[in-house]
């Protein structure tokens, strides 16, 4: 994972050889934004002690670059707060207007498929892993949008999801309870299509559940910062 035998490091203090490595290893994105900087793990890749590697994590939350949250500990932070905003947003109203022009195209067995994503997330929720959970939860929305005829449309959304992969590990990582609200909403998406409601309500439901999580993100970062 990491290498603490790099010549370009020789002659650096145990802390200065932790923060330009850790560094590294944010800006590179191989520490992906929301990653989980377990500090005893680090110190045995380094072969130091936890102290200096615990200096390094302060100098790199002073620089903006990890976020620290009591109970949880140090996570890599987002690599452009206002992009990653933006992005949400405008994801949230492709896929709304997608999955609602899509819902009549939709076949029992592709609502089949995205009902068995959702309970396979669902059983995911005792044990969360948010990596994994963000892989299912991109299958199922792609499963309702992926009928959608405006496929200019469906390709915006594509783009825009690789744009967060970028920005992010899994908002999941940040906040894991919204992953429960989320199975619940996916849930409902599920049974208003399958009840044939108003298309202006089902694109409702699909942007205000992506809206949900951003603002989840959003109070989650005001609450750490008043701590």
């Amino acid at each position: 994972m990491i290498d603490h035998n790099d010549p370009r490091f020789d002659g650096m203090s145990k802390t200065e050889k932790a923060y330009q490595l850790i560094k590294e290893k944010i800006t590179s994105n191989e520490f992906a934004p929301g990653h989980r900087l377990v500090l005893s793990s680090i110190a045995e890749a380094l072969d130091v002690s936890v102290v200096p590697v615990r200096e390094a994590i302060r100098q790199l939350e002073a620089e903006g670059l990890v976020d620290f949250e009591r109970n949880v500990g140090a996570r890599v932070a987002m690599i452009d707060r206002q992009m990653y905003i933006d992005c949400m947003q405008t994801t949230a109203i492709l896929e709304g207007a997608a999955t609602a022009l899509a819902a009549p195209y939709l076949t029992p067995s592709q609502l089949a498929k995205a009902s068995e994503l959702n309970e396979k997330m669902e059983t995911s929720l005792t044990d969360l892993d948010p990596k994994e959970f963000t892989v299912l939860n991109q299958k199922f929305h792609r499963t309702l949008f992926s009928s959608c005829p405006n496929r200019d449309l469906v390709n915006l959304i594509l783009t825009q999801w690789n744009r967060l992969d970028y920005l992010r590990e899994s908002t999941f990582a940040f906040v894991p309870n919204r992953a429960w609200e989320s199975v619940k909403e996916h849930t409902r998406i599920l049974m208003m299509i399958q009840a044939e409601a108003e298309p202006v309500y089902i694109e409702k439901l699909a942007r205000d559940h992506r809206l949900a999580t951003l603002e989840q993100y959003l109070n989650s970062r005001s609450e750490t910062k008043e701590e």
